[in-house]
């Protein structure tokens, strides 16, 4: 938790020496951020905007093996990423929870199937989430069943979901625990260097409008579509295509799927996602060159709307889906690193690692991979920090503690606090009168959860609040401003 003071006190600590600046609070800053404090190191993560800002609370909230990456021969990013999806199911219960996954197949599609079954026999095998089944008409239309009529039948997968601004908010929770510091709206605006490497970042506090020189044995550039603006000063050429993939949020009454759907657009094949979250569903998402300023909040473009109610009004015309009927839209700018000559959708997903002049710049990856690319992070820089070795295999989060508070809570209450929350689930059971430990209607978000943000969670601005630490802003009508009292 971030109490009372703490930004004062975080302050104070900038211009002592550091084993490692992480630059950018996204998923990958965060999970490095925890991996060197495991190990360790003396370690501070500094965030221009807030905790997971960028993509890393934009996503289609999968925690996935990438099942289409196998199409392109990605074997080996689809076993690793398999096996960090079952990992993170058993360490993180009820915050990166299982989630069924339907393929419906058309008339037409026995080619489809078949290299659909094949895919999904590989699936199985690389990450061990059990086995895959093909449904009949019948079978399948009963698990969707306002699906378009020529609908013939499907298969049926698992896969996982998650919360992925909670999952990164729990990162450097766990981390700080850990000994190590997060601070956001800090940016880093200069580096500091020495004999020709760099030995640290200039850093300016939004909040209170002062510098300050943070000397580090190394820093680690994870600031994702920004990485090419830190690299500048080191007159590095810019590899980063940003690219914007954006999502529909319907009310789950108006859209209402109880698991997730795969389905390829009309137009172009592309597959979307449609899947409920936390009482709503999510449509998503497109892969298009991002040409506005980074700085800006990115938002969906009149055609990326018209493109996904497409997909939507074609699989479920029964439903007389509308613009009218959404609650909200998102979008977020993902780091790729490519060429601008190449279809979107074909740019590798891979995370990359490069060192220039002390420089260690992380980019690319996957929501789900974030561990591994933080242990490839931690591996590349090696003696700069001591040559600390690998740590054991020590699960992400700590236990709860205490849990006697919440033993009056409702089973479903006392879940959701334990898993988003962890050690700081029963002291959210306190802080909360009675009234609040009930959900927000039309939510699964508890009031509780409001309050405890507000009080003990870095909030700075409101948009903290309702986009990233509850999301009630995507999931509410006009961003729940009738409970705005």
């Amino acid at each position: 938790m971030w109490m009372h003071g703490w930004r004062d006190q975080a302050a104070r600590r900038l211009s002592e020496p550091w084993d490692l600046v992480v630059v950018g609070g996204g998923i990958t800053g965060a999970g490095i951020l925890l991996e060197a404090a495991q190990r360790g190191l003396k370690a501070l993560l500094l965030e221009q905007r807030d905790f997971a800002w960028g993509a890393s609370s934009r996503s289609s909230k999968l925690v996935h093996g990438g099942l289409r990456y196998l199409k392109q021969g990605k074997l080996r990013l689809t076993a690793a990423a398999a096996r960090e999806r079952q990992r993170l199911l058993v360490e993180a219960p009820g915050l990166v929870e299982p989630l069924g996954f339907l393929c419906p197949t058309q008339p037409g599609g026995a080619r489809d199937r078949v290299l659909l079954t094949l895919g999904l026999s590989v699936y199985d095998h690389l990450g061990g989430a059990g086995r895959h089944s093909y449904l009949a008409n019948g079978a399948f239309r009963s698990q969707a069943p306002h699906l378009v009529s020529t609908v013939t039948g499907g298969h049926h997968f698992q896969d996982a979901h998650t919360d992925d601004a909670r999952l990164t908010l729990r990162l450097l929770q766990e981390a700080r625990a850990d000994g190590a510091e997060a601070m956001n709206a800090v940016t880093v605006v200069g580096l500091l260097r020495a004999a020709g490497r760099v030995a640290g970042v200039v850093a300016r506090d939004a909040v209170t409008g002062r510098s300050h020189q943070v000397p580090a044995r190394a820093v680690v550039n994870a600031a994702g579509p920004w990485s090419d603006r830190l690299r500048e000063p080191l007159g590095a050429t810019a590899r980063i295509r940003p690219l914007r993939g954006s999502h529909l949020v319907f009310p789950a009454w108006r859209l209402p799927v109880a698991q997730a759907l795969t389905v390829f657009h009309p137009a172009d094949r592309r597959p979307v996602v449609i899947a409920p979250w936390e009482g709503a569903t999510l449509v998503g998402t497109t892969d298009l060159d991002h040409r506005q300023p980074l700085d800006q909040e990115p938002r969906i473009s009149v055609q990326e709307l018209t493109y996904l109610m497409e997909l939507v009004r074609a699989w479920f015309p029964s439903l007389d889906l509308g613009p009218d009927d959404l609650v909200s839209t998102f979008a977020g700018v993902r780091p790729v690193v490519g060429s601008t000559h190449r279809d979107p959708t074909c740019e590798s997903r891979d995370h990359v690692v490069w060192n220039e002049s002390g420089l260690l710049t992380v980019t690319g990856g996957k929501l789900t991979t974030f561990r591994l690319i933080a242990q490839d992070a931690l591996r590349a820089l090696g003696r700069t920090v001591g040559g600390v070795a690998s740590g054991a295999a020590r699960p992400l989060f700590r236990p709860p503690g205490a849990v006697e508070p919440l033993a009056a809570l409702p089973t479903p209450v006392r879940d959701r606090l334990l898993a988003r929350y962890g050690p700081d689930a029963a002291s959210v059971a306190v802080a909360s009168p009675p009234e609040e430990l009930v959900v927000i209607p039309g939510t699964h978000t508890l009031w509780a959860e409001l309050r405890w943000a507000a009080r003990a969670e870095a909030v700075n601005h409101l948009d903290d609040l309702l986009l990233r630490r509850v999301r009630l802003g995507l999931l509410l009508p006009t961003g729940g401003l009738r409970w705005a009292q």
